[in-house]
């Protein structure tokens, strides 16, 4: 048993495995897309407030599903998107989510009158478990950045206060020009304290984050997108988000998933520490299929390549997403 006889064997593994960072071998993409199936999710949502279902692409759809309420928050709500947001990380077919709000809204925020109706919401939502990063309320915006896939948020109608926060947390936000969108809470005399002070500093100049929170301000999609809160404007906010995913959807699920972790991890950190976080995940992307392809040609075997891509291989979750659900057996 010679050294050519065990890169032999190491070969023949790689091929029985596939290489999942840009081709595979004997299951193409359109395979994979049916193994994840057209399903529905079921969230812990006693009302059904939040419904996810899979397409074969392998988009995901979240729908918050409380229409009578402007899909305000209530804690069912929140427990639920929260809920939805962990199970779709543990979905490698998964390869996209279009976030969306049933009826005439995105999200009116925080129903007040139903979360303070017991004294004790306001502890549920904002003591923060040993070891996570994120409270309850900051999960339900914040855990969409950990997802290794892009999440795109399709806004309509009034998207005002903790429905923003959510908005914002996705990596695109396709909204209607005519679509209403505030940071609400100084009506309240509060704070945005849903993941906003994070989120919002990627996107806009730190006065008009401080003008938008003080004044409360409504605005429309079109001044939206002038201030960089969103990223496109769409007739159809919905049609033009899944456009994207499917779109997205047709890439290497590493490569797309690298690059999430790219620029959420090295977008405000200095440079030196940006450019080796850069090294890092380009070397998770480039060599094992560099390895495998070596091992082959030193042999003269010829591998079965097959254009398409593998699930997305499980390691994809960086520092600010393994901390936000640190010390959570379920996440």
């Amino acid at each position: 048993f010679g050294q050519k006889d065990a890169t032999m064997v190491l070969v023949s593994r790689a091929v029985s495995q596939g290489l999942r960072s840009g081709f595979c071998w004997g299951r193409c993409a359109s395979t994979v897309a049916q193994d994840v199936g057209a399903s529905e999710i079921k969230t812990s949502g006693s009302s059904g407030c939040v419904l996810v279902s899979t397409d074969s692409a392998g988009v995901a759809t979240v729908c918050l599903n409380r229409p009578d309420k402007l899909n305000a928050l209530d804690m069912d709500m929140f427990t639920s998107i929260r809920d939805a947001a962990r199970q779709l990380q543990s979905m490698p077919g998964v390869r996209a989510v279009v976030l969306k709000g049933e009826g005439k809204a995105f999200c009116a925020g925080l129903d007040i009158k139903s979360v303070m109706s017991n004294p004790l919401n306001a502890s549920r939502l904002l003591d923060r478990p040993q070891g996570k990063i994120a409270n309850l309320a900051q999960d339900v915006a914040f855990l969409w950045r950990t997802l290794p896939v892009p999440v795109i948020a399709a806004v309509h109608g009034i998207c005002f206060g903790g429905g923003l926060q959510i908005a914002l947390g996705a990596d695109f936000r396709f909204a209607h020009p005519e679509a209403s969108l505030s940071v609400m809470e100084a009506k309240w005399g509060l704070v945005p304290d849903m993941s906003g002070s994070v989120l919002l500093r990627e996107l806009v100049s730190m006065d008009l984050a401080k003008e938008l929170t003080m004044t409360a301000r409504v605005i429309d999609g079109r001044q939206a997108k002038d201030y960089g809160l969103v990223s496109h404007l769409a007739e159809d906010p919905e049609e033009a988000a899944r456009k994207l995913a499917l779109e997205i959807a047709k890439r290497s699920p590493d490569a797309v998933a690298g690059a999430k972790q790219l620029f959420n991890q090295t977008w405000t950190v200095p440079v030196p520490e940006a450019l080796r976080i850069e090294t890092e995940i380009q070397r998770k992307l480039l060599i094992p299929p560099l390895q495998n392809t070596m091992a082959a040609a030193s042999i003269g075997m010829k591998l079965p390549v097959q254009l398409g891509f593998k699930d997305r291989q499980g390691h994809w979750r960086g520092a600010e997403e393994s901390d936000a659900d640190a010390g959570n057996p379920t996440a």
